[in-house]
Formats: structure tokens, sequence, C-alpha cells
């Protein structure tokens, strides 16, 4: 028991002694530690010290460099700005400069305008004392003529009246020259510009289908079958076609006469199908005419679609194609109607065009300005008025109608189109070969010509030459001087064409030549 005390008391003292021993080691190990730990911060400092230094320095490098920048770039734009500012203050003393030099020709040009004003002011009155005196002289000598002359003062009046009439008419005369040659120098140059270029755009053919109103008759025999037996066929066809059937001496021909040229197509093809077929009775010749009527009216739309397709002009009514195609058995002094409406509907294209307006829609006037024509025969009015009711009705717009109503000059043109229509109208009409016209109406035109211009005071002579298209005028030279030539021209050109229908235009030239003869003997 006790040596297991004394062992535990060993062991207690062991573990004391060794805890001793222990701690003085730590002691001492930790002093050791804590000294090194002074040193590496003593150390640490001084590295840290001399970085702060380092960067300390660099930073007032940087900052000197950049203050060194920015004074630079401040002196610059210091240096600039007053550049511009000796440049705005040289602007404004230029400006000044200058406002002073216009102020200076201000006041002149008032001073030469205060000048000018007293001139004028004093031509006014001369002006106003030269009227004075020509009232004055003109009392004189109409009473110095009645004094001499023992006219009345009425008498005198009239012949006063008829001086001033003669000075006026030659002042006339000269005004009419000057204004036109200013008004032709650009129209015309322009006009006959876009024309030209028109009719070369433009290759129609230079002669025009004609409608023919004969039929041949193989023989007399078949003449006689066609005639029957007491006219009783002549008179079935002409109830069943409407046209009245002319049959004369003439070998071989049986003329077919209608004012609707429709009608009268049908009757030339009912008669020419009775011919070949050779059945010749009433009966027949109703059932061929009815059924060459409802063939005749599909080939009529047809022609009139194609009429459409060919000009380009879309969107037509059944009702305006059906009677463009009416226009193909419609002739115009010669000229096919509906040929004639083709070519003006290109033509108005292509001015349209050099003039910037729209194409399609000329086309659309040019094509339809006729379309009246296919029902002049069984409608009252012009054809120009009939056609726009007609498309009127068919919701027309307002250009082509008044291209329609207007072409002829008619009414008044509200429309840039109207016009082109017009100009295109005449080229087609008046191009060679377009038109033609009988021999009497051709004589009579020519006469009526030459008579227009032979009403004139102071004409010795006139002939209508090429074709009718110019007037030539040969004047007294004793009685008439230039400008009154210039004067007369303008005054026939009017005349003509308020009292004559022609196709086309025509020229009036005046002619007017003074010849001295003197002998020395």
């Amino acid at each position: 028991m006790e040596s297991v005390v004394v062992q535990i008391l060993i062991g207690i003292v062991g573990i004391v002694v060794g805890g001793i021993l222990t701690a003085g080691a730590l002691t001492v190990l930790g002093k050791s530690k804590v000294a090194a730990g002074r040193r590496e911060a003593e150390k640490i400092n001084r590295d840290a010290q001399i970085s702060a230094d380092q960067t300390i320095k660099a930073a007032k490098l940087d900052a000197r460099t950049e203050r060194d920048r920015l004074l630079e770039e401040f002196k610059k734009e210091t240096a600039e700005t007053r550049t511009e500012l000796k440049e705005a203050d040289r602007r404004i003393a230029k400006r000044e400069d200058n406002l002073d030099g216009k102020l200076d020709t201000l006041a002149s040009k008032e001073k030469h305008l205060e000048k000018s004003e007293r001139k004028l002011a004093e031509r006014n009155d001369e002006l106003a004392e030269q009227a004075k005196r020509v009232e004055e002289l003109g009392a004189r000598r109409q009473e110095e003529l009645v004094r001499v002359s023992g006219m009345s003062a009425a008498d005198a009046k009239q012949e006063l009246l008829s001086t001033f009439e003669d000075e006026l008419t030659h002042e006339a005369g000269q005004m009419v020259i000057r204004i036109l040659g200013d008004a032709r120098e650009d129209a015309v140059n322009k006009a006959r510009e876009i024309t030209l270029i028109a009719i070369q755009r433009y290759a129609a053919e230079n002669t025009c289908e004609a409608t023919v109103s004969t039929v041949d008759i193989p023989s007399d025999d078949m003449k006689g079958r066609v005639i029957g037996r007491e006219g009783r066929n002549i008179r079935a066809f002409e109830k069943a076609t409407g046209v009245d059937v002319i049959v004369d001496d003439t070998p071989g021909v049986v003329v077919v006469s209608s004012f609707d040229p429709v009608r009268r197509e049908i009757a030339r093809q009912t008669l020419l199908k009775l011919i070949q077929d050779g059945r010749i009775h009433p009966g027949r010749i109703e059932e061929l005419a009815e059924q060459t009527r409802k063939d005749l009216e599909k080939e009529i739309l047809e022609t009139g679609k194609r009429a459409a397709l060919e000009a380009n002009v879309p969107g037509l009514h059944r009702k305006q194609l059906d009677l463009l195609g009416r226009l193909r058995y419609r002739t115009s002094y010669g000229q096919n109607v509906l040929q004639h409406s083709v070519e003006v509907a290109y033509l108005c294209q292509v001015m349209a065009d050099e003039l910037g307006f729209d194409g399609r829609l000329a086309r659309r006037c040019g094509l339809l300005h006729d379309i009246g024509k296919a029902v002049d025969h069984e409608v009252e009015g012009g054809h120009p008025q009939i056609g726009a009711d007609i498309c009127k009705r068919l919701n027309e717009r307002p250009e082509v109608l008044n291209a329609i109503a207007g072409h002829h000059g008619d009414i008044e043109s509200t429309s840039p189109y109207t016009p082109l229509v017009m100009a295109a109208d005449a080229i087609s009409a008046a191009r060679q070969g377009g038109r033609r016209e009988s021999l009497e109406r051709y004589i009579q035109r020519l006469e009526q010509l030459e008579g227009v211009a032979s009403d004139h005071k102071g004409v010795k002579q006139a002939y209508a030459i090429q074709a009718g298209r110019e007037l030539r005028v040969i004047v007294d030279a004793s009685r008439m001087d230039d400008p009154a030539s210039a004067k007369l021209a303008r005054d026939i050109a009017k005349r003509v064409e308020e009292e004559m229908t022609y196709p086309g235009e025509v020229k009036v030239t005046v002619l007017r030549e003074m010849r001295t003869v003197e002998y020395a003997r």
C-alpha cells in the first residue's frame, strides 16, 4: 500500500517536473519567435517605406508630366482661340466695310432715284403739256378742215378718225409682228420638236381602207333573181337589212346605200351570201340577214377588243368596245375612223411622255375621242358631245370626257390632255395619204379659200396651192405696208378658222412687192 502511494507520489512529482520543464522550454521558444517576428516586421516596414518613397516619386513625376501636357494643350487652345478671334474680328471689320460700301451705294442710288423721280415728274409734265398741245392742234386742225374744205364737224371728225385708224392699223401690224415673233420663238420650236418625235415614232400606212358599197353580180340572170318577180326579193332584202338597193343599167353591179355603215356592211355580206347560195327568196333573205347580223356583231366586238389591245388601253366597257368595233366601218374624208383612233392614241402617248404627263391616260383619251362617230347617224348632235355623253354614262374620268367633248374646240379645255388629243387628231388627219375628198368638194374648198382672201381690202390676187393647205395672197404695195400685211395674214387665217372646215392646217402667206420704174431720157 505504501509502495503504491510512493509510486503515485513519484509519478505526480515527475509530472510536475515535466510540466515545469515544458513551460520553461516553451517560454524560451516563444521569446526566440518574438525576436524573429520583430526582425521580420522591421524588414517589412523598411521595404514598405522604400516602396512608398518610390511610388511617391513616380506619382510626382506623372503629375508633373500631366501638368506639362495640360499646360501645353491650354497654350495651344488659347493660341487657336486667339486666331479665331482675330479672324472673326477681321470678318466683322470686312462686313462693316461692305456695309459701309452698301450704305454709300444705297445713298447714291437714293440720290439717283430722287433725280430720276424729278426727271420723271418733269417728263410727265412735258407729256401733259404735249398732250394739251396735241388736243389744241387737233382742235385747230378740225377747225382748219372745216374752214378749208367746207366740211361739217361730223365730216371732219370722220376724216380725223380715218387718219387715226390708219395710224393704229400700222401700229397694230407692228405689234402683231413683235408679239407673234416673241411667242413663236419658243413655242413653235418646242411644239415642232414634240410633233416630229411623235410622227417619227409612229409609222402608219399611207393608205386607208375604203368602205365598199357595191356588190359584183356575176351575170344578168343572177341580177334578175336578186330583183325577184315584180321586185319582191329587193323589197324583202331592203326590209330585212334596212338599206336602199340601187339596181340600174350598169352591168354586173348592185349598189347598197345606207347612212349606217354597219347596216350597209350587213347588207353587203348578206347579198354576197345569197349570190353564193343561189336560193334567193324572202324567207331565205330574212334568215341570212339575221345570221349575218349576229356574226357581224360578234366580229365587231372582237374588232373593238383587238383595237383596245393594240392601243394598250385596258378596262374598257363592253359598250365602248362595241362602239370601237363599229368605227371600223366608218370613214371620215376616206380615212378609216378606227385606224385613225388608234393612231391618235399612240401619238397622244408619245407627246404625253415627252411632256411628263400620264401616257396611259393620254392613250385612253386618244382612242375614245371619236367614239361618238359610231352612232352620230342615230343620235342628234355633233360626235364630240355624243361620245362624251356615252362615256359619261359609263363612268369615264373627267379628263377623258373633256378630251372627247373638246377635241374640236367646242368646249373649253380643262385638262392638258385635250390639247394633246387635238394635236394628235390634226397630225393623223393631215399626214400624207391620210384623208381624201371628192373632186367637187376639193374644188369648192379651194374656191372658198380664195374667196375669203379676196374679200379683204388691198388684196389683188389670191391662190390656193398645195391641195388647199396653203393660201398665197398678193396685195397692192401702194395701199398696204409691211405691218399691215402681217395684220392681213392674221385676219385671213382667223377668218378661215371661223368659216371653213378642213383637215390639218392652212398656211396663209401674204406677198407684198414694191416696184419703181423710171426712165432716163
